[in-house]
């Protein structure tokens, strides 16, 4: 029994044959019916769908492959993506045929792009009715006359049920995430965790996007009543989803853009936001959502019995998400497009207490941080972490994501960043007082009251000091901020203390850097930070 196929392309293409009964482009609510007839999750009080992604709760970087195909081979960067042969591919997709057989599949044909003119048309083709949510959620639904007449640009075959051989496939393990550039094609199996469809569609925009001069970045964006848009660079656990989550702005996505000749365009239809300890009073318009009919929440604790939702109950996970159309934020973009930026914000969570609120670079120290991509991570996010803070240096906001070399994706963002005389800044949600441990938490008040000064202009005119280990610019007072939180070595009782976990941080990002060097221009060098003895 097949449902009704809604467009000409059908699924011979890629091989899937003998299927039991396929659902096309089924609507929200009928999703979440199926869901819950399949036992794949369970209706929580106020109506969102919770679901558990079982061992994997977060994306499983050590199983992700690209193929070494002659095409695409120098255009990689191997160093930082694994390598699948052109022969293991052609027999894991074998297996993932063999594997289909018999089953009920379910297919969303989508967008990944806002811009018509540089979007991706993308088939999702699945056996949880819950990842076909998570899909419609996170990428565009096509009109009906889109969708008529869909081709698919790329293909991702999910089957979280698949376990790969690694004797047979060339896997690390049962888990796979292969990308095939000259198919159109990827992979996803062993893994229930959703995140890796998107993760996926970014990964091949990341690739596809530069040679046209299109910047693919790991960031979200919003824009104010002027119409100036500010670009916020990210990693998981500094505030990007939250931040750009502001009521006096229209949020134009929260996670995927690409910067093109008209501005810039959301890769996604919906957000997938952080759950764990999500605060009502913090971050209002992501707690609405978890009261949403449609709402995906991962990893979510419910009590089976009141089908209350327990936000803060991380036994299940660190990592619990929510996953919901963007058209939940109230103040969301209907287009998902805007104008070019006024202001780049690069949001770093230092553990270590060192790095100011924020700070002003220069285009040349954007570049450096923006390759560095540092961040710190603390005990209790993940699995093996000690009491020591750990730096994590994610190139360009997002490693793991970037099949090109980072300079590429670098050169790029400062040749836009000159053309439309943007402002860049760096901003700590990280730790203040001391290091975690000592120090407490950047209070996200004083970080939306520096923010909101960056991005309406007025820490253009503040008085500035240079750091005199990072050579940025720090506002020496802005109204309505203590002026010793903009000074992190005055919040620190021990200043000797401060100075060597200074130093410490420094020769950190010196050594991170060193692999850069050879393709950067001396400005971009210069602007390392320095190994400066003591502050007076």
């Amino acid at each position: 029994m097949h449902a009704k196929q809604t467009n000409v392309h059908g699924l011979d293409h890629v091989g899937l044959k003998n299927l039991r009964e396929i659902h096309w482009n089924l609507p929200m609510a009928r999703l979440v019916q199926q869901a819950i007839e399949r036992h794949e999750g369970v209706i929580a009080k106020d109506g969102p769908l919770v679901v558990k992604t079982g061992v994997h709760t977060g994306r499983s970087a050590g199983d992700k492959f690209i193929v070494r195909e002659p095409s695409v081979d120098r255009h990689i960067w191997w160093d930082n993506n694994k390598a699948m042969s052109p022969a293991h591919f052609d027999t894991l997709l074998n297996s993932f045929r063999s594997y289909a057989q018999g089953r009920d599949i379910f297919v969303q044909d989508l967008f990944g792009g806002a811009d018509p003119t540089h979007r991706l048309p993308v088939r999702v083709i699945g056996e949880l009715a819950w990842h076909s949510l998570f899909a419609q959620h996170l990428l565009i639904e096509p009109t009906i006359g889109e969708r008529q007449a869909f081709d698919p640009g790329f293909t991702i075959i999910d089957f979280p049920g698949f376990q790969a051989d690694p004797a047979m496939h060339g896997t690390a393990s049962g888990t796979v995430i292969a990308v095939s550039f000259e198919r159109k094609l990827v992979l996803i199996g062993g893994t229930s965790y959703a995140g890796e469809i998107k993760k996926s569609v970014f990964t091949i925009l990341n690739y596809l996007l530069p040679p046209k001069n299109v910047m693919p970045m790991h960031c979200s964006v919003n824009v104010g009543t002027a119409k100036e848009s500010a670009i916020f660079f990210g990693l998981s656990g500094t505030g990007k989803t939250t931040l750009s989550a502001d009521p006096n702005r229209t949020l134009i996505g929260d996670d995927e853009h690409g910067w093109a000749e008209n501005g810039v365009f959301n890769f996604e239809g919906g957000c997938y936001a952080k759950m764990i300890r999500l605060s009502p009073e913090a971050e209002p318009e992501i707690f609405a959502t978890t009261k949403r009919f449609g709402t995906v929440l991962e990893n979510v604790v419910i009590n089976e019995e009141t089908r209350e939702l327990d936000l803060d109950d991380a036994s299940l996970a660190e990592n619990s998400r929510g996953a919901y159309p963007i058209s939940y934020i109230p103040n969301a973009s209907k287009t998902g497009t805007t104008g070019h930026p006024s202001n780049i914000v690069m949001l770093t969570a230092d553990a270590f207490g060192v790095l100011p609120p924020i700070a002003k670079l220069t285009p040349s120290q954007a570049m450096y941080h923006f390759l560095s991509g540092f961040t710190a991570k603390v005990a209790g996010t993940e699995k093996g972490l000690g009491k020591e803070p750990q730096p994590t240096f994610s190139t360009c906001f997002g490693a793991p994501f970037m099949p090109r070399h980072p300079t590429e994706y670098g050169n790029l963002l400062r040749s836009l960043i000159a053309e439309h005389k943007v402002d860049c800044w760096l901003v700590n949600t990280g730790w203040t007082g001391g290091a975690f441990g000592t120090g407490s938490r950047m209070p996200i008040k004083v970080t939306r009251a520096l923010l909101s000064a960056a991005l309406e202009g007025t820490l253009k005119t503040a008085e500035m000091r240079i750091d005199p280990h990072f050579g940025f610019e720090v506002p020496v007072s802005v109204p309505g901020i203590d002026d010793k939180i903009l000074n992190p070595r005055e919040t620190w009782e021990d200043k000797t203390a401060y100075d060597r976990q200074a130093i410490k941080l420094v020769s950190m990002f010196r050594d991170n850097f060193k692999k850069f060097e050879a393709h950067v221009g001396p400005d971009v060098k210069a602007a390392a930070p320095k190994l400066a003895q003591a502050a007076e």
